[in-house]
């Protein structure tokens, strides 16, 4: 029996590289402790993957949302879909992934134009967001700071942490929560160190975001749920505190933002 429990906030498993030995990929993330995943949701068409995989695997949740790199894909019709998807089924906890990525894609209008009603869906359905934010930074804090003054803006995640200080504390500062993936044990990560160093006890998460980015000794390989493990044990060292801590201090932010637990109460669990 593990002393540790961990939750890893961000993964995706419905893609090509699990379908040959996911039942190994699960025990495997038991056997490491992890307790809870977060599946992020990329377009709607996942959505029925995405509930069936939640009912075959109890320690799995999911989103729903529309990733920035799919905008093209976004219709009129989409709010009322996935507003329906998230009412129907309550093992889905947040909106997303959504946000902007300017790094892949210049569309930026069209971006924004499928951005902006997954955020007023997740305020009206007091769900959280998980966002994508790639070259961003600066449009997704605007946006999220107008939102915030007409008292509109959702409680989040940005996830995959790659931003700096700076951007974290703007975050931070608009009740954001950071997560920290495979990328903060890259040795040349120093910005994200530093983020990692400083960030509140009470405002960040870890993630695989599986199968991409395995951390370090994983670099390069397919990613899983259970190299979380690694994450939370290079932020042990660099926050200099035991790996228990982390996994306590990362699952609690988990529950307090995703309301896990408030799920198993009305389920009856």
């Amino acid at each position: 029996m593990r002393d540790i429990e961990l939750i890893d906030s961000h993964c995706h498993l419905i893609f090509e590289n699990f379908e040959q030995d996911l039942e190994d990929v699960v025990s495997r993330w038991r056997s490491r402790g992890v307790k809870k995943l977060l599946h992020a949701c990329c377009e709607l068409s996942e959505i029925p993957k995405l509930k069936k995989l939640s009912q075959e695997f109890e320690e799995i949740y999911y989103s729903v949302g529309l990733h920035p790199l799919e905008a093209n894909k976004w219709e009129r019709n989409y709010k009322s879909l996935l507003f329906n998807a998230a009412q129907e089924d309550n093992r889905v906890v947040a909106i997303g992934e959504l946000g902007l990525d300017f790094f892949k894609s210049e569309n930026k209008k069209r971006q924004i134009d499928a951005l902006m009603p997954q955020m007023e869906l997740a305020f009206e359905l007091d769900l959280p967001v998980i966002i994508h934010c790639r070259d961003a930074a600066n449009e997704m804090i605007n946006i999220c700071s107008d939102l915030n003054k007409k008292g509109r803006c959702p409680r989040g995640v940005l996830h995959c942490w790659t931003g700096t200080p700076n951007e974290m504390k703007q975050f931070l500062d608009l009740g954001f929560y950071i997560s920290f993936s495979g990328i903060v044990t890259f040795p040349k990560a120093h910005e994200i160190h530093e983020c990692a160093k400083i960030v509140p006890c009470d405002r960040y998460l870890i993630e695989t975001d599986s199968p991409f980015l395995a951390p370090v000794p994983h670099r390069g390989k397919r990613n899983e749920p259970a190299f979380v493990e690694n994450v939370a044990n290079f932020l042990s060292k660099l926050r200099s505190t035991e790996l228990i801590n982390i996994a306590a201090e990362s699952s609690r932010n988990a529950e307090d933002l995703f309301k896990f637990n408030l799920i198993n109460r009305l389920n009856g669990c």
